[in-house]
């Protein structure tokens, strides 16, 4: 595959996944509704929120407008970024780590952006409707994210002498999260993990274009000295070798 290829297909695969999923979810389940998936550690929970990843909040309509224009910019921005990466022939784990934080934030732009306006509101008794007649909840990027995996895999209670904690009730992993959610961890992570891979040194990097640029040369003198014939390798050199 063409690394120009790559955003796209990570795009419009992480988008479709994540549309899908919460317009499944905003029109079948009621808001709190809880299914178990997997034993007691893998729920379907349906919650909504007017923030960040993960639930995280920016309270107040102005809180929500300004979260909804600074995810626009950032999108724009890692947009562009992605761009002259593909430019530039980076690696093709570096592209994919963009696109997959790229898409991610798209797909909750697009909660933020239109669900207030294509959806009625979702209530503890009712299921919410597409397109309702008397139009949606709120307005232009004033609508909410729509979340849904729930991995309550820990529960216990903390130990009396834990300072400030001691005695209270605690879940691990609490926060309720989507597709789009765990898309940008995962690029995220992955591009932490294998930063070096991705980001050589500069003193290394010119290392390795001064050593091909040197084996060129001599490949070249050679070829002029009949030594070697055009689009043969050097004597001794591996020819699958990059």
């Amino acid at each position: 595959m063409k690394k120009k290829h790559i955003p796209w297909l990570v795009i419009i695969t992480v988008l479709l996944l994540d549309q899908i999923l919460k317009i499944h979810v905003k029109t079948s389940m009621t808001l709190g509704q809880s299914i178990p998936m997997i034993g007691n550690w893998f729920i379907l929970h349906f919650t909504e929120n007017y923030g960040m990843a993960f639930g995280l909040e920016f309270s107040g309509e102005h809180g929500k407008l300004i979260l909804s224009l600074f995810r626009i910019v950032a999108v724009g921005f890692i947009g562009w970024y992605l761009y002259k990466l593909v430019l530039k022939d980076a690696s093709r784990g570096l592209i994919a780590c963009i696109s997959l934080i790229f898409a991610g934030a798209m797909g909750n732009i697009i909660d933020s952006a239109f669900y207030g306006m294509i959806f009625s509101e979702s209530y503890f008794n009712r299921v919410a409707e597409i397109f309702p007649e008397g139009g949606g909840y709120s307005s232009f990027l004033h609508g909410k994210v729509v979340d849904m995996f729930y991995f309550p895999v820990l529960q216990g209670t903390f130990p009396g002498w834990i300072p400030i904690w001691g005695g209270q009730d605690f879940i691990f992993f609490r926060p309720v999260f989507n597709i789009a959610d765990a898309t940008i961890t995962t690029g995220v992570i992955v591009l932490f993990a294998f930063q070096k891979r991705f980001f050589p040194h500069p003193e290394k990097q010119a290392k390795q274009t001064e050593s091909a640029a040197e084996a060129s040369a001599q490949l070249e003198s050679l070829q002029q000295e009949n030594i070697v014939s055009p689009g043969e390798d050097l004597p001794g050199e591996d020819p699958d070798l990059p």
